[in-house]
């Protein structure tokens, strides 16, 4: 069956030579793409998870009756929103990493203790972390006063009212924004291509580079997986939102 599915796309790439599906036929190729996938879902993974963290940390200090605190996050979040993200990246990683600790496992190669995967991540997850803290600040303020009051007349904490009472229902609220930042997030990622992160497309870019005739294909092939990976998001996001609906709150 594998063989007969590499002669198909072998003999394909013969009779019309600019659609070599190169990495459906030679296993070094596949290879090379399979390991950009799984960096691209690493990446993906990573940084949803750590900017809803950012977000929801953010929402919670500012909130916060210090003022230091919330004019900390206020700065974080006009720093991150107001330059690109691939100026970013730049900067965290040859700036920033230039000042980076390092160790050596020979006793002659120096390697820095935060990979150019990490500082991909790092840079990712806190611009998208900057728009999530919006997002569920937005959503906290559209919990009822009446709510909270309720929770503090039953002896909840500043912290137990935030996490039991405020942030499932603000959670709810915020997921249809929330969907689309993450959205967004996922495909930024092909950003870390700059850095030299060995994802989908800085894969493909080296196959086409060495084989020019597999530049449509490897086009194609970005664009498929792309729209498939966005879609599984969507798609989990919206049975999630279903599923935690409450009447009266969110849409």
């Amino acid at each position: 069956m594998l063989a007969s599915f590499q002669d198909f796309f072998r003999q394909l790439a013969e009779d019309f030579p600019r659609w070599n599906f190169i990495f459906f036929h030679d296993p070094v190729q596949a290879d090379r793409i399979l390991t950009g996938l799984g960096y691209t879902i690493m990446l993906s993974i990573a940084c949803v998870i750590l900017s809803v963290i950012i977000g929801v940390a953010g929402a919670w200090m500012q909130g916060s009756h210090l003022r230091i605190p919330r004019m900390i996050v206020q700065g974080y979040i006009q720093f991150f929103r107001n330059t690109p993200p691939f100026v970013q990246l730049l900067f965290f990683y040859f700036a920033l990493g230039q000042f980076t600790p390092t160790y050596s496992p020979d006793g002659w190669l120096e390697i820095p203790v935060i990979s150019n995967v990490g500082w991909a991540i790092i840079s990712l997850s806190f611009f998208a972390g900057a728009f999530n803290v919006e997002i569920f600040r937005a959503g906290i303020e559209a919990v009822p006063r009446s709510t909270v009051e309720a929770a503090e007349a039953l002896g909840y904490t500043r912290l137990g009212i935030f996490r039991y009472v405020v942030l499932p229902l603000a959670f709810r609220v915020s997921l249809p924004a929330l969907n689309n930042n993450l959205v967004n997030l996922v495909k930024t990622t092909t950003q870390a291509f700059a850095i030299a992160v060995p994802e989908l497309l800085y894969q493909a870019v080296s196959i086409w580079n060495d084989y020019p005739s597999a530049l449509y294909p490897a086009m194609l092939l970005l664009f498929v997986v792309y729209i498939l990976l966005v879609g599984i998001l969507v798609f989990g996001m919206h049975r999630w939102e279903h599923a935690m609906r409450i009447p009266g709150y969110g849409n």
